[in-house]
């Protein structure tokens, strides 16, 4: 086991495309971190860099506080689980499992002790004797995990290992792979595009974009707090409601296309910095969760959408509506077909399942204004302190 540091690393390629961009990150001894951003956004890249598959342009790279810039991948003691298994399909699993094991002329008792204590781990025990074409997707990948599994290494590092299997089967193996790393206790890099995966698996999370760094926290935190529109936009499922708005005077108020919402004092306490906002362009978030149906008699602030789809999930219903707004997307947090299909001012409320709406209402939307999310319109960064 070993904490890793990159240093202001670098990838630059022979043609002059700039990979990866002054990446300075710190995985602690044990901690599992995932690395999230679209397609093209460096992150295989800083996996492959780490491995030693990758040379590194410029920083510095140390695994368990030793720099590793020229160490082979086999000195850098990694253990990487990639997207296809590539498993051997003449072999058993155990034969798969324990074929690194082999190279090393290990002795035949301790080899199979491994192999056995492994596939325990993987609940792989009854299908040792199988060849993989016997097995199914979750399983091969199990098998795949365990043949990193008995070397032992420092650090595990997996590119996208679970986005070959079905909807169903990459939930169970989520928690699958959370639980066999926790056991184990390995540092781990993980790579995925899905922030649904990275939000339910990781200790930490890295956004990526254009080979920069965004924004590194916890899960919940950047969900809570993402420091910038890309990060807000990217970050939850559905993705948080963008529009342009206008800051009232004293900052008192903030008008969303053609409605306004008033904002108490508490809103302007905890972030300060708005008042400079006020008479000008500026960009709000909302959660679809931050939308409920208004209730009746409530007297908080609200929006008015009309209703597009309802999509019932039995303990909820998510809405689609749209607004007299200009909804804000972020470059690269969807993808070019997503994009053109928003609607102008089109939105997602989560609202409860007994709501009655049907498309084509009116639907009043209660605002919850303490959890709503302000942004520079230029910068597009956060407006908080």
């Amino acid at each position: 086991m070993a904490p890793v540091s990159l240093e202001k690393i670098n990838k630059v390629y022979e043609n002059g495309f700039h990979a990866v961009h002054d990446l300075s990150l710190d995985i602690a001894d044990g901690e599992f971190m995932v690395l999230v951003g679209p397609s093209g956004c460096g992150k295989t890249t800083a996996l492959r860099m780490v491995a030693g598959l990758e040379d590194i342009t410029s920083g510095i790279l140390r695994i368990g506080g030793k720099e590793a810039n020229d160490e082979t991948p086999k000195q850098r003691d990694i253990a990487m689980v990639f997207q296809n298994y590539a498993l051997y399909p003449h072999m058993t699993v155990a034969q798969n499992i324990g074929f690194a094991l082999k190279l090393r002329h290990l002795p035949k008792d301790e080899l199979n002790a491994k192999v056995k204590d492994a596939a325990e781990i993987l609940g792989l025990t009854d299908w040792l004797d199988r060849k993989p074409g016997q097995l199914s997707g979750g399983q091969r990948q199990r098998v795949a995990m365990g043949r990193a599994i008995v070397r032992e290494p420092s650090v595990f590092l997996m590119d996208e290992p679970l986005s070959n299997l079905d909807a169903k089967l990459r939930v169970q193996m989520r928690a699958e792979v959370q639980r066999i790393q926790r056991r184990i206790g390995v540092s781990t890099i993980y790579v995925t595009h899905d922030q649904v995966e990275a939000m339910t698996m990781g200790d930490r999370v890295t956004v990526l974009r254009d080979g920069r760094l965004q924004q590194v926290g916890t899960p919940q935190y950047l969900y809570d707090n993402p420091d910038n529109i890309f990060v807000a936009a990217f970050i939850g499922s559905p993705s948080m409601n963008l529009y342009d708005a206008n800051l009232g005077a004293g900052a008192r108020s903030v008008k969303i296309g053609s409605q306004e919402v008033d904002l108490p004092e508490s809103v302007l306490l905890a972030r300060p910095a708005l008042r400079g906002y006020e008479g000008k362009k500026l960009v709000v978030g909302l959660r679809p969760e931050h939308l409920p149906a208004e209730s009746p008699g409530s007297t908080g602030p609200k929006l008015v959408g009309e209703v597009e789809l309802v999509e019932a999930l039995g303990s909820e219903q998510v809405v689609h509506f749209t607004i007299d707004a200009n909804r804000v997307l972020a470059e690269g947090a969807v993808d070019k077909d997503e994009a053109a299909a928003v609607k102008h001012g089109e939105g997602v409320a989560r609202v409860a399942a007994k709501t009655p709406v049907k498309p084509g209402d009116k639907l009043t939307f209660a605002v919850s204004i303490e959890d709503m999310k302000f942004f520079d319109e230029a910068t597009g960064v956060a407006i908080r302190e």
